[in-house]
This record gives structure tokens, sequence and C-alpha cells, in this order.
């Protein structure tokens, strides 16, 4: 019974962090024995299986860009050597499970966006609810929102700089 209620927890949590699909989409569960930076880590499946995932709808700092190693560190002390679940929207062009990342009853995606640790990445995302995280923790000034005119990493990586 405690492992249904659990599931069903799990379930209302991962559609209310998640914007709504019409595809099915897999979960994947596993410890997290790497972290890339940011916004992508490794996540042992199976004692043996290795993937890399990257965080959906949210873009962290670029390594040599300010704040990516706090955006880093963030990810580290949350999910680091932890079990997590992974609800799995797509694969990227370098086969990375992009998607929505939860622990302790949080969503990772989102925890980021109100530290103040990415922008929501609006090119991939149209969901309202992760802007207005972007905007709250811009007008209150939190973490790279500190900064007087903080680079998208998009631009970051074309070389757009001030």
């Amino acid at each position: 019974m405690t492992l249904r209620i659990c599931l069903l927890f799990f379930l209302l949590c991962s559609t209310a962090c998640r914007p709504t699909t019409t595809k099915e989409q897999d979960t994947l569960q596993g410890k997290v024995v790497g972290i890339a930076d940011g916004d992508t880590f490794t996540l042992l499946l199976d004692n043996k299986t290795t993937v890399k995932v990257r965080l959906a709808s949210i873009d962290c700092p670029e390594r040599k860009q300010p704040y990516s190693a706090v955006a880093t560190k963030f990810i580290s002390d949350a999910i680091f050597s932890r079990q997590v679940s992974v609800v799995v929207d797509s694969k990227d062009r370098y086969g990375r499970s992009i998607g929505w990342v939860y622990y302790d009853d949080k969503c990772l995606n989102e925890e980021l966006l109100k530290a103040g640790l990415a922008w929501h990445f609006r090119r991939y995302s149209k969901d309202e609810r992760l802007q207005a995280m972007e905007d709250k923790a811009r007008a209150n000034k939190i973490g790279l929102w500190q900064d007087s005119k903080p680079i998208p990493p998009w631009d970051w990586r074309r070389g757009v700089r001030d």
C-alpha cells in the first residue's frame, strides 16, 4: 500500500513539474555517479549501464562562464551519489537523455531556476511556470541575476560577448 501511495505521489509531482506532452515517456531510476556541469550528469542504472542525462527546458552557464561552478556544485550537492528518477522527454544529437530529474520530492530543473542558476530555455520550452521561476529569481537578483548583464549560455557558445 505504501509503495502505491509513493508511486501516486511521484506521478502527481512529475506531471506538475514537466510540461504536458502527448507521447509516452520513459522513466529512468538510478544512482548519480558523475556531474559534468550544471545541467548534465551521468546516471548508473543497473550497476553496469550508464546514461548521460541533460536537464530539460533549462540551460545553465557554460564552463568558464560566471556561475558555472556554482551551478555544478548545486547539482552535485543535490544529487551526486544519490538515487534519482528521470522522466525522459527525448534524446539529443549527442545521445543524452533529456528529462526531468526528481529527488527528495523536488524537481532539479525547477530548483536550478529558483536558485537563479539557470535560464528557462525558451527555444525548447514555452512553459509559463518555468519562465515565472526565472523571472522571480531575476527580479530578486538571486544567483547569476546579481550580474548586471548575464550572458545566456546559447550566446556564450556562439561567442557573443559584451
